[in-house]
């Protein structure tokens, strides 16, 4: 091969300067993203006068953790968190198994009526019978007041639905073909088969499950009258709600006592941030060896 064929073929650095450009353009896009998340973990470790006054910028002022203290002291908050860790749990599992029970025959081409399932499928995913239908059906059927409805609704979802259809199609039709040949069943064939391929865009659908169901509190809101069922963003608003006081109708000593109510109350704010957001920080670690090909191929594949 000659010098000049070699310089054709061969890859080109780029420029310095355009390399450093990128990668400063990189660190200033982290620093956006990361210190809205910073600046709250400092607010929620510093001094509640500190917080109060808005004086914390770059680094916390007075250490303290009195404001975590006072969710871990709460029985109600762990009550709470349990609820919450049920519905997530539950509801990802439930989520799973709908989807690829409703994906998988949906991949059959000889399915009678497959084409118009489809479209049958799309109308409720965009439309729906509305709040108050909905409540009356679930009051109906004797959801109201229970954690199931929480989790019933939130367990099947015609949009992941076609992912994985989408995803389901993609694998090759000789797996199930030689699965039949050795006498397997569709359901041997979905589940020991076409759901352990599937790693990918279940662990999208598992992400955006636990997201959704762990940010979730309108559902219990209109659902959930006792608050022992209540999910751990219910808790938060209500403490949140407690923390006000009238200082019109107080006499000296407990208008300081409301004072420094009101300064933990708005420091709280901020550990609770932090402590509900965690737990989504770590659980996507796990994931992220399947997410980022499994968004990929949902988006790309028709």
């Amino acid at each position: 091969m000659s010098k000049i064929e070699k310089q054709k073929y061969s890859i080109n650095e780029g420029s310095k300067t355009v390399d450093i450009v990128l990668i400063f353009l990189t660190a200033l896009i982290c620093l956006i993203t990361l210190y809205p998340m910073y600046y709250v973990f400092i607010m929620s470790v510093s001094d509640p006068r500190e917080v109060m006054a808005k004086s914390v910028f770059l680094y916390p002022k007075g250490f303290q953790l009195n404001s975590y203290l006072m969710l871990f002291r709460n029985k109600d908050m762990w009550i709470a968190y349990m609820n919450t860790i049920i519905y997530v749990v539950t509801t990802t599992a439930l989520m799973i198994v709908t989807c690829g029970l409703g994906a998988y025959p949906l991949t059959v081409k000889n399915l009678w009526g497959r084409k118009w399932i489809v479209r049958y499928l799309l109308v409720p995913m965009y439309f729906s019978g509305g709040l108050i239908p909905t409540f009356l059906m679930m009051s109906k059927i004797g959801l109201y007041n229970n954690r199931l409805a929480i989790i019933i609704p939130g367990a099947v979802s015609i949009w992941n639905i076609i992912l994985v259809r989408t995803f389901f199609q993609g694998l090759p039709e000789a797996l199930r073909e030689s699965a039949f040949i050795d006498g397997a069943t569709n359901l041997q064939v979905l589940f020991k088969i076409y759901l352990p391929l599937s790693k990918p865009i279940l662990a999208v659908i598992s992400i955006y499950t636990i997201v959704g169901v762990w940010n979730s509190w309108f559902s219990a809101m209109v659902y959930l009258p006792t608050t022992q069922y209540h999910p751990l963003q219910m808790y938060l608003q209500r403490v949140l709600v407690q923390q006000s006081v009238d200082l019109s109708e107080l006499n000296s000593t407990e208008m300081k006592q409301a004072i420094q109510k009101i300064h933990s109350g708005m420091q709280l704010k901020y550990s609770i941030i932090i402590f509900t957001t965690l737990p989504i920080i770590f659980t996507y670690p796990f994931f992220q060896k399947y997410f980022i090909k499994g968004v990929m191929i949902g988006s790309l594949k028709g």
